[in-house]
């Protein structure tokens, strides 16, 4: 079965699509969407992302993102929890204040500028292992930290979570794009414009909550 998924699906512009990098990326903007029409699917559908994700990283030996793959794989069975319960209450959206949005701010600068430093030197660390040095170390750490507290925020059906989602897609696209990456970047484009879809949403149910109590 493995190996079936690694067969190739189909080629775009001389780029080369496996089964299982289609299976990620379509259960990826699946999920993105599902999750901007506040729909619980998107946690299942999340998981097969998550799953077929950490098996492509591991490939290309990005190791780091691979085990990102395993706080997700956490968050989605406890955001699939969450919002199965809050639906037999009420499914209600909420904002973070601005005190607490600073908080937030704070920790995913501080974190990035720690574990940057540290995917800056993993080549000295770990030279068996990582033989290269780590490209844009302190740009990928944002965008993993920042995908944490994204994902955290999400599954809590806070409505902040989209405004970080987007700034995380953004430099995503121009980060991949910039590293050859053109497929994967695309598909942030695309994340960028569910992820704005997704907040204009939130908002307008959050809304209406507030006018109805």
């Amino acid at each position: 079965m493995y190996d079936i998924l690694n067969q190739i699906f189909f080629s775009v512009l001389n780029y080369q699509v496996s089964y299982l990098e289609f299976i990620a990326t379509v259960s990826g903007l699946l999920g993105v969407f599902l999750a901007a029409r506040n729909n619980i699917l998107t946690w299942p559908v999340g998981l097969i992302n998550i799953i077929s994700s950490f098996i492509i990283y591991f490939k290309v030996a990005l190791y780091s993102d691979m085990f990102l793959q395993i706080y997700f794989f956490v968050t989605a069975i406890y955001g699939w929890y969450f919002w199965q319960q809050q639906k037999q209450i009420i499914q209600k959206v909420t904002a973070l204040s601005l005190k607490v949005q600073l908080s937030y701010g704070i920790i995913i600068l501080v974190a990035t500028m720690i574990l940057g430093y540290q995917m800056e030197r993993i080549h000295i660390y770990f030279p068996s292992v990582f033989q290269l040095p780590a490209a844009y170390p302190y740009a990928d750490t944002l965008l993993a930290v920042g995908s944490i507290i994204a994902n955290f925020l999400m599954a809590k059906r806070i409505l902040n979570n989209w405004i970080l989602w987007i700034a995380i897609d953004i430099l995503a696209t121009y980060l991949y794009y910039a590293k050859g990456i053109k497929f994967l970047a695309l598909e942030y484009f695309i994340f960028t414009i569910l992820a704005t879809y997704g907040l204009y949403g939130w908002w307008k149910e959050k809304q209406s909550y507030n006018e109805s109590v």
